[in-house]
């Protein structure tokens, strides 16, 4: 089975169209090695998906017919993904806030209409 095809049968994207970019992208590896969408895929292979900048481990069981139901997902899939992958993507969030505070930057509305009225104010003193 192609190895886009596995993967939009086993449900890691929601289109084949998807899967195949991604391959194309080098976002799909097996062995440490970027693959094409057309790459054959064997059982008890390693596969390495960069999706939400997150590195899912899956390692393929078994090949399904076509694509299966999300319950029966776990027939013929392993997710093997460490939990650090997941705690990096909550250092990035922290990260983010920690750079961009909310109300920082451009003035919102509210600020804008503060700002105004603090000016109107000091040239009424005047």
């Amino acid at each position: 089975m192609r190895i886009d095809k596995y993967l939009w049968c086993i449900r890691v994207f929601k289109t084949r169209t998807i899967a195949t970019t991604a391959c194309k992208k080098g976002q799909v590896k097996i062995d440490a090695k970027s693959v094409k969408p057309s790459r054959e895929i064997f059982g008890g292979e390693l596969i390495v998906v960069r999706k939400n900048q997150i590195n899912y481990q899956i390692k393929a069981l078994d090949l399904p017919e076509s694509r299966v139901g999300a319950k029966l997902v776990d027939q013929y899939r392993k997710d093997v993904t460490p939990k650090e992958e997941f705690e990096k993507t909550e250092l990035l969030k922290f990260a983010k806030d920690h750079y961009r505070k909310k109300g920082i930057g451009r003035p919102t509305k509210k600020d804008r209409r503060d700002l105004d009225n603090y000016q109107e104010d000091t040239t009424e003193d005047l």
